[in-house]
């Protein structure tokens, strides 16, 4: 049985899907964005400030199914420019630290939704 998580603490989904899918003991989240719930805007800023708010924005979810980052399993990171790739790890590793981080893909897209650096999903055990 599938289990739909929404909160008001993460951005509103911009399309048909919602932000996590509970099944089971796992949980898989949409892709988010570095959208500001609160606004409803891209936040302002770089690579450091759209990781943080997408981070922020992942913590939300899983919080409102009863996780935390310290559960997730697997992320899907996906880049606008691979250049960005050192100052994203520099962010990530603040919020998954090194010993405890979960499995990871990180690739470079052509572009991302509402023109964004940066989007993450993940899978969390819950």
């Amino acid at each position: 049985m599938k289990h739909i998580i929404n909160t008001e603490n993460a951005p509103a989904p911009i399309g048909p899907y919602s932000q996590a899918v509970k099944s089971g003991h796992l949980l898989y989240t949409s892709g988010q964005i570095p959208i500001d719930p609160a606004t409803g805007d891209m936040v302002e800023g770089g690579i450091r400030e759209q990781s943080i708010q997408v981070l922020e924005n992942l913590k939300a979810v899983l919080e409102a199914a009863g996780a935390t980052l310290d559960d997730a399993i697997k992320t899907t990171v996906f880049l606008a420019d691979m250049g960005d790739f050192p100052e994203l790890n520099t962010i990530y590793a603040e919020y998954f630290g090194e010993d405890n981080a979960p499995a990871r893909s990180t690739i470079q897209v052509a572009a991302l939704p509402k023109g964004a650096l940066v989007e993450i999903e993940l899978v969390a055990k819950v």
